[in-house]
């Protein structure tokens, strides 16, 4: 028999705010946190826009020594790791067992900032100018054993990279090990820090991302007719998964009760969406499977809606194949209208606001919505937040490589 997975705590750094009351204080209030990219000079990229972690200073977390050697995605990973882990409280608990205790994030390039500091040394001073810091600090599980060495978690651990769905990957494998009976405790989500000259020009160049440079907070609308791209974004999100009795057994706050997971792949194309959303659909109706739970059950779903003009389209499709009639009474919205898309991070992020939503009863608004899309005729909270019970949430992630990624969220 499966055992029941519960979420007792959560934590992020993001865009719009630096832990998980002011992200969600933003999101309700429509608030953007998109700019102008103070990082580097983007004068002369297409796009000059980006959704940053605004005044952060590594050293107000870390010791300035410690913060040397640890890229600013490990950084993010680690700083949400840790609200989540201290809300929760299992730490401090009799029941806590090391091995029964474990890690997985997900990210989709890992230390892009460190990899590009590090190339411009070795093209301009030669290879013995290379810090001997720069491997553990680029690779893309790092921030995975940082949370493991930091909290004593000598249980599973390791890193998901699947693009897009990253953070997705990660929670659902949690949920898997949690199930199972492989932990009792997970500490799973996602990061990145990406926001840097080469990862810009390179989405930029693809044509991934908004041109709209005008009017930053404009830029990213998300299932709007004028949509033109995604904009980048960085941060991180991190929650703690943990069994159900073992939560209840030692008073542990419960946000939510995770009960879905489903992964497919498009097997399509390296960035494009399958148009007719088949592996989409496959993986939404899957994860409904999983849950054991009729699709009509769904209230509220957190869309990929990266503000692309094919994923929306696709997403919109996906969604009205999986829930027929219902799709109309659902509500929709997209975090990335506010805090821009931070890849292999959204994920978790998204999982977070689903618990929230599920906590509070209130969805937040997919802002910039304007000019109706034909192609997107769902309701999609345009604009203001609603207040709503929400039993159960579905949180979509469509990455580049055509992975999709699924997870499904009950209120207890």
């Amino acid at each position: 028999m499966k055992r029941r997975v519960v979420i007792t705590g959560v934590g992020t750094i993001n865009a719009l705010g630096k832990n998980v009351e002011e992200t969600w204080e933003g999101l309700l209030a429509g608030k953007s946190g998109i700019d102008f990219i103070t990082h580097f000079d983007a004068s002369e990229y297409a796009s000059k826009i980006a959704a940053e972690v605004k005044d952060y200073d590594a050293t107000t977390y870390f010791p300035k020594k410690d913060a040397k050697k640890l890229d600013p995605y490990t950084q993010f990973a680690l700083i949400a790791a840790t609200e989540a882990v201290e809300e929760s409280g299992f730490l401090n608990s009799e029941s806590y067992d090391p091995y029964r205790s474990g890690c997985i994030t997900g990210a989709g390039i890992g230390g892009m900032i460190t990899y590009e500091e590090e190339a411009k040394k070795l093209f301009e001073k030669g290879p013995r100018r290379i810090s001997p810091h720069f491997i553990p600090k680029m690779i893309s599980n790092i921030a995975a054993a940082h949370v493991a060495i930091k909290f004593n978690l000598k249980g599973i651990n390791f890193n998901c990279t699947s693009a897009c769905a990253s953070a997705n990957h990660a929670i659902g494998t949690s949920f898997r090990a949690i199930q199972y009976g492989d932990a009792d405790i997970m500490v799973a989500g996602g990061a990145e820090a990406s926001v840097s000259p080469l990862a810009v020009a390179g989405f930029a160049n693809m044509k991934a991302l908004s041109t709209s440079n005008e009017d930053p907070t404009k830029a990213c609308r998300p299932f709007d007719k004028n949509r033109d791209g995604f904009i980048i974004g960085e941060g991180a999100g991190m929650l703690v998964l943990e069994e159900y009795e073992h939560a209840k057994n030692r008073g542990a706050k419960i946000y939510a009760e995770l009960i879905g997971y489903s992964a497919s792949d498009d097997a399509f194309h390296v960035t494009s969406p399958a148009a007719d959303g088949n592996a989409g659909i496959y993986a939404m109706n899957q994860a409904l499977k999983d849950a054991d739970l009729e699709a009509n059950k769904i209230n509220y779903i957190n869309a990929h809606g990266t503000s692309t003009p094919p994923n929306d389209r696709t997403e919109t499709l996906i969604i009205k194949n999986v829930f027929g009639d219902h799709a109309h009474n659902l509500k929709i919205n997209s975090t990335k209208s506010m805090i821009g898309h931070s890849l292999g991070a959204a994920a978790a992020i998204e999982a977070i606001v689903c618990c929230k939503s599920i906590q509070t009863g209130k969805i937040h608004p997919t802002v910039n919505q304007e000019t109706p899309d034909p192609d997107c005729d769902l309701n999609y909270v345009p604009n203001q937040a609603i207040e709503q019970e929400v039993n159960y949430a579905l949180s979509n992630s469509l990455g580049f490589g055509g992975h999709n990624s699924v997870i499904i969220l009950k209120k207890v």
